[in-house]
């Protein structure tokens, strides 16, 4: 497994303004590339090879109008035209159905604009940390580091990162190794939500933080104060760098509670169940603000990518199984405890996942309750088949529903 440590950089003003060329040398290499191929495809030539790519630009740094491509690393112009043949790999793989999830389209210019920008150095651009704890990048300098973290083992490539909040980072990319926990008892499934961010099968709630509401109010008045700037003066790209850094912090915040969450989450417990959110859809309702202030999706690959590193189990049921009921507190019949529908479904979907958990078989859901008059209807309902029926044995008390409270 590989993953990423990420560190903050504080180039002096000097090396910032190194970091600025080396960014704009990779872009005018990737449009260069990506021209040439879309005018060979509009003429009906065959598709440019890598190869061919790669000594056109070659040449094009021995000529006078290209030349100040030589002020920069030719290993940050070779990883800036990789990037553009993985693009095309990927769509190509996109068309011929050999890749998963949504369709991805062809590549796209780069804009001097966008609100990332990055290069890369692998190994043979001779990329070093210094005695001094500094990264010596070449024709750049030695960067001061803020070094929150030892890198577990010898980086293979650092990609040095520009935000729109004109904050810069050093990416590596290292092989941290398994770090197998010691083996545990308990097993835990999740219910995601909005009131309560999780809701653990072991009756535990964690409280959304909700960042982005709580900032609300410093953000519009940020925004507000950009609007008034007037576009292309130097005072509205200063507001606009207040509103990136506005949001820079909210997304900080989210991260580390999702970290420290999944975290606690891996090492308490042996095996973890999820449910499969629709977060596409659920991104298109009244809800969006709120589901992407919650930031279900990183949170859950977290869990994922440290179960797998930690040894520990991480399971995913599909989206349609049925671990919700409709009324929000019901009374178990053979206890009598008077127990949360969130904590139920927090055991439904490790029950469905294949982890025990603890169950008196009671039924889930109490007796028959009145429909409210804007449900009520005249019209018969369809008759429903065998296989939809027993897919809903769990909420209609059949079966496999268990009380959470005994």
């Amino acid at each position: 497994m590989q993953l990423r440590y990420n560190y903050r950089l504080y180039p002096t003003p000097g090396q910032r303004a190194a970091l600025a060329r080396a960014f704009g040398c990779a872009r005018v290499a990737f449009n260069d590339a990506l021209r040439m191929r879309k005018e060979a495809f509009e003429a009906g030539l065959p598709h440019i090879t890598d190869a061919e790519i790669s000594a056109r630009l070659t040449a094009a740094k021995a000529s006078p109008e290209r030349a100040w491509l030589g002020e920069v690393s030719a290993v940050v112009l070779q990883q800036a035209l990789a990037d553009l043949n993985a693009a095309y790999r990927t769509f190509f793989a996109s068309l011929a159905g050999r890749r998963k999830g949504p369709k991805a389209g062809p590549p796209k210019f780069r804009s001097r604009k966008d609100r990332r920008q990055a290069i890369r150095f692998t190994r043979n651009a001779r990329w070093q940390i210094t005695p001094g704890g500094k990264l010596r990048l070449p024709k750049i300098g030695d960067v001061p580091v803020r070094w929150s973290r030892d890198l577990p083992s010898a980086p293979s490539s650092v990609t040095v990162i520009k935000d729109a909040a004109g904050r810069y980072f050093a990416s590596f990319v290292v092989e941290p190794g398994t770090g197998t926990l010691p083996a545990t008892e308990p097993v835990i499934g999740i219910d995601l939500g909005l009131t309560h961010f999780a809701v653990l099968s072991d009756g535990r709630k964690i409280t959304s933080p909700r960042f982005l509401r709580r900032a609300q109010k410093k953000l519009r008045r940020a925004q507000q104060a950009l609007s008034r700037k007037e576009k292309g003066s130097r005072n509205r790209d200063k507001a606009r760098v207040k509103v990136a850094r506005a949001h820079a912090r909210v997304a900080d915040a989210r991260r580390d509670f999702h970290h420290q969450l999944s975290t606690a989450l891996i090492r308490e417990n042996q095996a973890v169940a999820v449910e499969d959110l629709a977060v596409n859809g659920l991104a298109r309702t009244r809800l969006a603000r709120s589901v992407h202030d919650a930031g279900w999706s990183a949170f859950v690959h977290m869990l994922e990518y440290k179960a797998r590193r930690h040894g520990r189990t991480f399971r995913r049921i599909g989206r349609f199984e049925p671990t919700s009921q409709d009324v929000r507190a019901w009374q178990c019949p053979e206890c009598g405890r008077w127990l949360d529908r969130d904590i139920n479904a927090a055991v439904n979907v490790a029950r469905a996942a294949g982890l025990a958990v603890t169950a008196c078989g009671a039924q889930v859901r109490p007796g028959a309750v009145p429909a409210q008059r804007g449900e009520a209807g005249t019209h018969p309902k369809p008759r429903r088949d065998a296989a939809w029926q027993a897919g809903i044995s769990t909420l209609r008390g059949g079966e496999g529903a268990k009380c959470t409270g005994c």
